[in-house]
């Protein structure tokens, strides 16, 4: 007895088969949200309409300035406010960072105990001295608890001559400015807003270094 051999419906497809398509799609999907939303590291590059080559999308604004030395500063979206605080001159008496609106600032926070603050400390001195002036300066602030002996000291071994000395010891400043790091340095425009920050040590007297610090000046507002 001859049995016919079911024959397949053209039409239609193996649940199986739907099952695995629809598997691959969502993986694809879910790499190209990845690429797109990744942030400037993970952006997808495109096609040059010339070359045909694919190439990332260049980075504008301060970001355009993260690189080589300054690979590790991160620009922001937009200027954020910082939190009120003051802090110690040489001589004890109380200042602000209200004293330098109108110039841009580069806040660096530093402790007697940090090794890599030692160590980026001559190059911070030379770039104030490169650069500041009425647009422009460098604030190098301890946050030593003990108070403005041993960050004087600190200073005057490392032998920096352009570097005021400035101590905040309330213990608090770190956390209020989410610097969980020694040393981590602001950018602030002429507001006092931050722009931008790079934590842990970095070449300050590098060309990337200065070449950032001029565009934060040269930008309006």
């Amino acid at each position: 007895m001859n049995k016919k051999k079911a024959q397949k419906s053209p039409g239609k497809t193996p649940l199986r088969t739907v099952l695995v398509m629809v598997a691959i799609a969502a993986v694809a999907g879910f790499g190209a949200v990845y690429l797109n939303s990744g942030g400037n590291s993970n952006v997808a590059p495109t096609p040059n309409a010339e070359t045909g080559k694919s190439e990332t999308p260049a980075k504008s604004g301060l970001a355009a300035y993260s690189k080589g030395a300054m690979a590790t500063f991160v620009a922001r979206a937009k200027p954020q406010d910082l939190p009120e605080f003051t802090f110690n001159r040489d001589d004890g008496s109380e200042t602000s960072l209200a004293e330098w609106r109108g110039k841009v600032v580069l806040l660096n926070l530093w402790a007697t105990w940090c090794g890599p603050c030692r160590k980026e400390m001559p190059d911070l001195d030379r770039l104030k001295a490169e650069l500041g002036g009425d647009d422009f300066d460098l604030v190098a602030l301890s946050i030593d608890r003990t108070g403005l002996d041993k960050p004087r000291k600190f200073l005057e071994e490392i032998g920096v001559k352009n570097l005021k000395l400035f101590n905040n010891s309330s213990g608090k400043l770190a956390a209020s400015l989410k610097a969980f790091g020694m040393p981590t340095t602001l950018l602030l425009n002429r507001q006092g807003q931050e722009i931008g920050r790079l934590v842990g040590p970095a070449e300050w007297g590098s060309e990337e270094a200065v070449a950032l610090v001029k565009a934060a000046i040269a930008e309006k507002g």
